[in-house]
């Protein structure tokens, strides 16, 4: 994980070697150099502000340009395009993973980045994305040769301004920097490597570093003694031990209802007796992201320490074809008793979640926010843009959206209108597990709606957005740490 320090520093005694300036695009004139940096530009001869006049660099968001600094001092000067929409969390999110991962292409190592100008807003989003462009998965690649390695970046010094709401915004973004990790690398890993007990060794972890927290573990004949046979039927296709794990963080008044976050733990999907097509399949190790942002949100709102009670509740299984699987046509009886039709075995994930949401019920929620990489039919709606966001009570769903707004993890409502649930009843079941590809994302979102019992409840579809297929510019193929900021944001907004 990327070391971050803060600084309050002057310029022009900052020994470093590379600088990241953040610009604003002109409206057709020349950028604007910062006046915080004007003593660098000094330092460097005028170089920064003959590079803006000739237009070398235009500000445009995700553009870069690099100005060679000094034998000692400021070795490099980057200067980074915020582009010329407003200067939000998101926009300085992304415009410091493109500072991380042009240093990272530099091999510098460490950067020092200015933001002595920058709201506690962007502040926070700075550091989050600085983190985000610098993060890399190396655990099972050979090193290459060491005369062709470039330093990866392992630290970052952010500039502030002295005072109380730039420390605080810097707190909060490493928080957030270190949950993202958490959510990152378990999505990086491969299927034989991030297995249900992965979930429960991160569980731990995060018990052992912070206060506070506690965690409970279920197997298979615990599941069965509470008769959650919706789950267990996704996971008798395999021989690995299912997981069900609880992490409790009492940050709150003893006793007051908690907020909980539920993740769908899917370690591999293969569909199972509804087997997918061989070709991308390997990317269905990431249908355990929604399990993975609940453990990220967990590891930032306990180092946050927030005034609130938290629970993060993770279903993990592997969804396997086997003579012992789930076939199509079967049908499994959920905890809370009622019966389901399997009608399709890869919608696997709505499954688990279902004795999910009714176990989440014991722990008087004051609210139930569950995350799951559910459907393929939320990307055909919203693309990679947006979260599907789904509840019956408006007010949450917006709350939840608004959240997702603010920390740069944008969503959109889709509606759950009664009409849909015609598409789930079962000829011999209460109901069926999919209701077909018409609106698919909005029946997965109306099937766990029969398993939430009183407490207000909003499903985020993260299948669009948790991870990419292809390199975004400002962060690479793979995990994206979604959905960890906008659970975290949420849980911030009401500990407030």
């Amino acid at each position: 994980m990327l070391s971050l320090h803060a600084s309050h520093a002057a310029l022009t005694a900052v020994d470093t070697p590379l600088l990241v300036i953040f610009c604003h695009a002109g409206n057709g004139t020349p950028v604007a150099l910062p006046e915080a940096v004007r003593p660098v530009d000094e330092a460097l001869h005028g170089a920064l502000s003959r590079t803006l006049a000739r237009r070398d660099f235009r500000g445009g968001r995700d553009e870069t340009f690099v100005v060679t600094g000094a034998e000692r001092g400021i070795e490099r000067a980057l200067l980074v395009g915020l582009g010329k929409a407003p200067s939000s969390r998101a926009a300085w999110r992304r415009a410091g993973a493109i500072a991380a991962r042009a240093a990272a292409k530099l091999g510098c190592g460490a950067l020092h980045a200015v933001a002595t100008e920058a709201s506690a807003e962007q502040v926070e989003g700075l550091i989050a994305g600085l983190a985000l462009g610098a993060w890399t998965y190396t655990d099972l690649r050979t090193p290459a040769p060491e005369a062709e390695r470039r330093a990866p970046v392992t630290a970052a010094t952010i500039l502030l301004a002295d005072n109380d709401a730039s420390r605080a915004a810097f707190a909060f973004g490493e928080a957030l920097a270190a949950g993202q990790s958490v959510a990152r690398r378990l999505g990086m890993m491969p299927g034989n490597v991030c297995t249900p007990d992965t979930f429960v060794d991160t569980a731990h972890g995060i018990a052992e570093r912070h206060g506070k927290v506690h965690v409970s573990v279920m197997g298979r004949d615990d599941m069965q003694r509470e008769g959650m046979g919706s789950f267990l039927c996704v996971a008798q296709g395999t021989p690995e031990e299912p997981r069900l794990v609880t992490v409790e963080y009492r940050g709150g008044a003893e006793g007051a209802a908690p907020i909980v976050l539920v993740g769908k733990g899917l370690c591999f999907d293969t569909g199972g007796i509804s087997i997918k097509p061989a070709p991308d399949m390997e990317w269905m190790k990431y249908d355990m992201s929604g399990a993975g942002g609940v453990m990220g949100a967990m590891e930032t709102i306990a180092r946050l320490a927030l005034p609130v009670n938290v629970v993060g509740i993770v279903g993990a299984t592997t969804n396997m074809p086997s003579g012992t699987a789930v076939k199509p046509g079967d049908v499994v009886r959920a905890s809370n008793g009622k019966t389901i039709e399997v009608i399709n075995t890869d919608a696997e994930g709505r499954l688990v979640l279902a004795d999910l949401l009714v176990y989440a019920k014991r722990f008087n929620p004051a609210v139930v926010l569950d995350a799951a990489t559910l459907t393929g039919a939320i990307v055909f709606a919203l693309g990679h843009q947006a979260v599907g966001l789904f509840g019956p009570d408006a007010a949450l769903v917006d709350e939840v959206r608004g959240a997702g707004e603010r920390c740069g993890e944008p969503g959109w409502p889709l509606p759950v209108w009664d009409e849909y649930r015609e598409q789930i009843k079962s000829d011999v079941a209460d109901l069926r597990n999919t209701g077909g590809r018409p609106a698919g994302s909005i029946t997965a979102a109306l099937f766990l709606q029969e398993f939430v019992d009183g407490y207000p409840w909003v499903h985020l579809d993260v299948a669009g957005t948790a991870y990419s297929q292809t390199d975004l510019g400002w962060l690479p193929k793979g995990p994206t740490g979604t959905p960890v900021g906008t659970f975290v944001e949420f849980v911030r907004g009401r500990a407030r």
